[in-house]
């Protein structure tokens, strides 16, 4: 008899409220999110306790989750305080913490004892006794490191009795489970208390030290070469492995991300994990699933660590830049059935009879030409080249709030 299988949680970032909405709205079903002090992500625009119970909130209205990142390497400073922000998290409706100091780990065990404990992704989690002994500290999930094969993640699966979690999408960096120093040591910007320059994608040439002012590429190119710049995760295609394995939660990455980029990653991830549950042995990666991705501004995907250590075409060794097919221009906010007419939000310079696309929550894919614009007060207008502009545009069908528009590149 064939093991029943458990429909993975779809975890997505939330780098800020519109990002939260727009990822649980998309179906993604629990985020995670960093509050302004003790997250690993000091440049996103973090949730004061206030925003993180807004949050909470709204995920709990849809059935949804929010987990909270307090997963700095804490100094003593940090320590004094905790517990205030901690008890404040609980009240906020947090429903887990992700951490990966094991003193902020004791402080969270002692003063809010019944909130359940992720252990954070920097823990580095790469045996199955490392996920014991967490188990023992009373962790109810662990993430596991990205630098892990399926074969060990299920090796793991076979011998935990805590929920696993595993990075399927987003950047990866040089370090070890996001333990790095390498920002810290150029910029002085700590990458492990949330402040990383990213000095891992900037371009490199090689000096040789008895002969100042010569430089030499790495590789032969004319632009330099950048050794540590990674291509990006995408394991769309390993989820039945993954979800055989016994990972409950697939992880997406990218609380610095852009909305069209959370919402359109979720929403293909969504789809996927929804078409693996309907047919697990007839599941396969669709071509407009990949097409989606590459929409969004990213590097060339990668599959990691899935098959071992990855090789020499696992970086981009010629550009740190990033690709993509479409922008990003607008965002609906409303629409009137009445006036069969929707409202828009503008995000990038948009002209009077373009023909655009449409990305629906509901996943729903579609072409839009953009007619009969109008501005606030009704005035025709022949574009929309001012931020955040709002204008009204002529649509015979009903357009979901909260759609996303995207112009491709020609």
């Amino acid at each position: 008899m064939t093991e029943k299988l458990i429909k993975p949680e779809l975890l997505a970032p939330a780098g800020n409220m519109e990002k939260c909405k727009m990822a649980l709205r998309y179906g993604a079903d629990a985020v995670y999110l960093g509050g302004k002090m003790f997250g690993l992500r000091a440049f996103a625009n973090n949730f004061e306790l206030d925003e993180i119970k807004e949050a909470c909130d709204f995920a709990h209205s849809l059935g949804k989750k929010v987990y909270v990142t307090v997963n700095i390497f804490a100094h003593n400073s940090d320590i004094e305080k905790l517990p205030d922000y901690l008890l404040g998290l609980q009240k906020a409706g947090a429903d887990a913490l992700l951490i990966s100091d094991l003193g902020v780990w004791s402080v969270a065990s002692r003063v809010v004892p019944d909130m359940p404990l992720h252990v954070s992704t920097q823990a580095n989690t790469t045996n199955w006794a490392s996920v014991q002994a967490w188990q023992a500290l009373g962790a109810e999930r662990v993430v596991l490191a990205r630098e892990l094969s399926l074969k060990e993640i299920e090796e793991i699966g076979a011998k935990a009795e805590v929920e696993l979690e595993s990075f399927v999408h987003g950047a990866m960096c040089i370090s070890y489970s996001g333990r790095c120093l390498l920002s810290s040591y150029l910029t002085g910007r700590d990458g492990n208390r949330g402040a990383c320059a990213q000095a891992c994608r900037w371009e490199y040439t090689l000096h040789e030290k008895n002969r100042p002012g010569e430089s030499y590429d790495l590789e032969e190119d004319e632009h330099g070469t950048y050794v540590m710049n990674s291509k990006d995760l995408c394991l769309l295609a390993r989820i039945p492995q993954l979800v055989k394995a016994g990972v409950c939660s697939l992880k997406i990455e990218g609380r610095m991300k852009s909305v069209h980029y959370v919402a359109t990653v979720v929403s293909v991830y969504r789809k996927a994990i929804d078409a693996f549950m309907a047919d697990p042995e007839g599941y396969k990666v669709q071509p407009e699933w990949l097409e989606e991705l590459n929409k969004v501004s990213h590097r060339p995907y990668t599959e990691g660590f899935a098959f071992g250590t990855p090789g020499a075409d696992a970086q981009v060794y010629t550009t740190s830049s990033y690709e993509q097919t479409h922008d990003f221009v607008g965002i609906v906010l409303s629409y009137d059935k009445q006036m069969k007419q929707a409202l828009i939000e503008q995000r990038n310079n948009v002209k009077n009879g373009e023909e655009l696309e449409l990305l629906m929550p509901d996943g729903t894919l579609m072409p839009l030409a953009l007619t009969d614009m109008r501005d606030g007060e009704g005035t025709p207008i022949d574009c929309a080249p001012h931020a955040r502009q709002h204008f009204y545009i002529s649509c015979g069908t009903e357009l979901l709030p909260d759609s996303l528009l995207r112009r491709k590149i020609l």
